[in-house]
């Protein structure tokens, strides 16, 4: 707790130099962004030594102590429950913080030996603040799972992986990370999860107040070439948005278009041969070789987060347009050099096994270009591999304006991307790892 508390003065010393003490309205752009990073650090050493108090509250309330648990003694029927009384919290997010404090608090052999916390690598990464509650209880959750399926040493090395990986990522992104290293670490568990989600699928049509409400819950297999079918659509209006005027911009907002685009796909399903969304609107399957001959192993959908067993691949290439990503063929030519302008078909499917969608924000690859790294008229660019990433037309533009780099490390579609932030935004320009590979591990 000492070496805790320690981090909390060091964060609030660290918020005061940021300007943390005066009115915010008083800050300038530089100073609010650094406050909210110091304000960040600040809550992270907090829920980190709080984490440890939640982990002991949960050992003096466990259920074999009957009476004499610490909850049932203060008129709470649960640990979570006292603690979210006690702190303002929801249930949910002080069970998050027992499970925290649970894994990360030092053990005692029967011996009287101290052992190391469960999870030393989260522990490390809580203990320093480089990692929050939500993360590190996915991370949690994540080997409490798999425990029993795979070996300690591969679980030990995933966990330290994923506290590198884990920091910084958006809520979506995280539940991206935990879902891919999950399939990876356990392929064998990927059928069964996938035929319970596909067992739960539903679609509800009401009519209320005038409108039709549409509820879906769709596991991947049956979703995929929904999702495809009006991204589609969605992209191509977004792409024509980018060169537009203020007289032929389209004004609609995304969720607008999700629903006309639903509505296009349905009219012209009703009663006609031909497809508004074309051969554009494909289901692109990411898969090894082995899986898509052997009908063994894992694959990954364009813009989904969850793996789904290879199984279910044949079963969606019987219905519908599938491409398998084996990429590299005789019949195709990845690398064009000078002698085009824009990418190939070829090449996006290449370039999105690599990079997944936007390498900023994640948007599906139907909603990007394939962005020239070194510019084509000014930088003389070749259209290659190794010269083009997976962008939307905001992040686009805003990593133009705002002076971003982006390097691509490595050959082929195992290279990883990366972006080197503006002087501005950090003097270090430390590269942030950016694209697919924020959700991979290394082995």
């Amino acid at each position: 707790m000492t070496s805790q508390l320690a981090g909390i003065a060091e964060a609030l010393d660290a918020l005061v130099r940021a300007g943390g003490d005066r009115m915010p309205a008083a800050l300038s752009s530089a100073e609010l962004v650094a406050v909210t990073n110091a304000f960040g650090s600040l809550k992270r050493h907090v829920d980190a030594a709080y984490s440890a108090v939640a982990g002991e509250v949960a050992r003096q309330s466990r259920a074999e102590l009957g009476r004499d648990s610490l909850a049932k003694k203060q008129g709470f029927a649960t640990p979570a429950v006292l603690i979210s009384t006690m702190t303002g919290t929801t249930v949910g997010e002080s069970a998050r913080m027992i499970q925290v404090g649970e894994a990360i608090a030092p053990r005692t052999a029967l011996s009287g030996e101290p052992l190391p916390a469960k999870h030393p690598h989260v522990a490390g990464a809580v203990s320093e603040g480089r990692m929050g509650m939500t993360a590190a209880a996915s991370i949690v959750a994540l080997l409490t799972r798999l425990v029993l399926r795979v070996d300690a040493a591969r679980l030990d090395d995933a966990e330290r992986q994923l506290c590198e990986l884990a920091p910084g990522l958006r809520a979506d992104e995280l539940t991206k990370l935990i879902a891919r290293v999950e399939a990876h670490l356990d392929p064998d568990g990927v059928a069964p999860r996938h035929e319970e989600l596909r067992g739960a699928r539903t679609l509800v049509i009401q009519e209320r107040d005038g409108m039709l409400v549409i509820s879906a819950k769709l596991d991947v297999e049956t979703g995929a070439p929904v999702k495809a079918a009006i991204e589609s659509l969605v992209g191509a209006h977004l792409r024509r948005n980018e060169h537009a005027d203020d007289a032929t911009r389209d004004r609609r907002s995304v969720k607008q278009m999700n629903a006309d685009a639903l509505a296009d796909i349905c009219r012209h399903a009703i009663g006609c041969d031909e497809v508004p969304t074309a051969p554009s609107a494909t289901v692109v399957i990411r898969m090894d070789l082995e899986a898509l001959e052997g009908g063994l192993g894992v694959a990954t959908i364009d813009g989904l987060a969850q793996p789904v067993p290879a199984g279910a691949i044949r079963r969606m290439a019987a219905d519908q347009q599938v491409i398998p990503c084996v990429l590299g063929g005789e019949s195709e030519i990845l690398d064009w050099g000078r002698a085009r302008r824009l990418f190939t078909v070829a090449q996006k499917l290449a370039i999105g096994e690599r990079d997944g969608g936007c390498i900023d924000c994640g948007a599906p690859p139907a909603w990007c270009h394939v962005h020239h790294i070194s510019w084509w008229n000014r930088d003389g660019g070749r259209t290659d591999l190794a010269n083009g990433v997976l962008l939307c037309t905001g992040c686009h533009h805003r990593l133009h304006s705002d002076g971003w780099e982006i390097v691509v490390d490595g050959p082929g579609i195992d290279a990883r991307v990366y972006l080197v932030p503006p002087p501005w935004i950090d003097p270090q320009r430390k590269p942030r790892l950016a694209g697919q590979a924020r959700y991979r591990l290394t082995a």
